[in-house]
């Protein structure tokens, strides 16, 4: 009995390995897909920004007019500078994502199990796995987020803020300690987080069962181009579901410290964006979001 419990764990060990490793590989497709992307947003997030929303929002112009400039005065190589800082981070998120995910699911058919129910997953069940595996994240994401948007819309030359991301960091927790000052934005965080990851599994599991149904196949007969198809919108349901969210998010980690400081939290940043903007303050720059979701999201369920 001991040694059967003992190979139940260690197979329990390779399962979550696997998930982990397959969500970096995942992760780090998310970078090079989505990095030029980024590259473009970088360039003109000052004169795009305004002045009631300092956060980076590219226009659609400016992803189509940016890429060849960049490409005849950098080469292609330039797509990819500050690749490294992200690829980790990302890389660290999408398998801590999928790793929690899957590692929720487990635990739901067995739960389902016991109850002698249909292991199988219902969808509001596929919701909370993930859900939870974008509370999970949160953790990660939070900081990680905070100090990509520091960097991004600190002003540039003698008047940086920010020598670097370790430096951010300290200057962020010292501001208000680690959990007020790096963790600015938490609340509303684990919300984006929740409501985005519960829906983007939910939808590329409901889209893959319904090929798989349609067709009369296994799921894992179904090609290669229909399960990036699917991860892609997946991706668009991810942030049409959790758009409003993630501004508020970007507005409190981007707002000021002490008496520069705007927001005194997540109720009263939603009350103020509203009252400035109205509804529409909720949804600026989906455009270019929804550009770069599809074929990041297609890369990193395809891999």
């Amino acid at each position: 009995m001991e040694a059967e419990i003992k190979g139940h764990e260690g197979q329990g060990a390779l399962r979550t390995i696997k998930d982990l490793s397959a969500g970096a590989a995942g992760g780090i497709a998310q970078v090079l897909l989505g990095q030029p992307f980024g590259k473009e947003a970088r360039i003109d997030a000052r004169q795009i920004s305004s002045k009631s929303d300092c956060r980076p929002q590219p226009s659609i112009q400016a992803l189509l007019i940016a890429p060849p400039k960049i490409l005849s005065k950098e080469g292609p190589l330039a797509f990819y500078k500050g690749t490294l800082t992200p690829l980790i981070g990302i890389g660290a998120c999408v398998s801590v994502q999928f790793g929690a995910f899957h590692e929720a699911r487990r635990r739901i058919e067995e739960f389902n199990a016991k109850r002698g129910h249909p292991t199988n997953l219902s969808y509001p069940q596929y919701y909370l796995a993930g859900a939870f595996a974008g509370v999970t994240n949160s953790v990660i994401s939070g900081p990680i987020e905070h100090v990509r948007i520091r960097l991004q819309t600190q002003p540039h030359g003698a008047d940086r803020l920010y020598s670097g991301p370790l430096d951010c960091i300290k200057k962020l927790s010292a501001h208000e300690g680690v959990l007020r000052g790096l963790y600015r934005g938490e609340a509303v965080t684990i919300l984006r987080e929740a409501q985005a990851y519960g829906v983007w599994f939910l939808s590329f599991e409901y889209m893959m069962n319904w090929e798989a149904r349609r067709n009369q196949v296994k799921r894992d007969e179904i090609s290669s181009i229909k399960v990036a198809t699917y991860g892609g919108l997946a991706g668009e349901a991810l942030w049409l579901s959790s758009y409003p969210f993630d501004v508020i998010k970007s507005k409190m980690q981007s707002d000021g410290f002490g008496a520069q400081q705007k927001y005194q939290g997540m109720i009263d940043c939603f009350k103020k964006t509203f009252a400035a903007e109205g509804l529409g303050g909720f949804w600026k720059g989906i455009g270019p979001t929804l550009l770069r979701a599809m074929p990041v999201s297609a890369g990193t369920f395809a891999v």
